[in-house]
């Protein structure tokens, strides 16, 4: 019984250890290739948003599409924004539009 739950808290603390360095890997990748345009917080600034149309996470709009579709987004570029596939693999292009998300309220 004892080594049971053991074993237990073992995989749940390595599957938490796991989800916090996915999480930063989202971060990370967030404020090195999406931060300049899309924001700090997922507000892009008013210049921004004006010369590149970026809509913040908060426009209705962008809360309508799924996860799937902004994935897309990112990996095959919008509008004036720059495609990222090749340059982010695609565990780096859904952490950082999983990050995104966050935003989203």
């Amino acid at each position: 019984m004892k080594n049971s739950m053991k074993v237990s808290g073992l995989l749940t603390a390595a599957l938490m250890v796991g989800t916090v360095c996915f999480a930063q890997a989202g971060a990370d990748t967030y404020g090195a290739k999406c931060k300049s345009c899309h924001g700090v917080d997922g507000t892009p600034s008013p210049a921004m948003a004006k010369m590149m149309g970026i809509k913040p996470a908060s426009d209705p709009a962008i809360k309508a599409l799924t996860e799937a579709q902004m994935i897309t987004a990112v990996a095959n570029g919008k509008g004036k924004m720059t495609a990222f596939k090749g340059k982010l693999t695609d565990a780096e292009i859904k952490a950082a539009v999983d990050y995104y998300r966050t935003f989203i309220k």
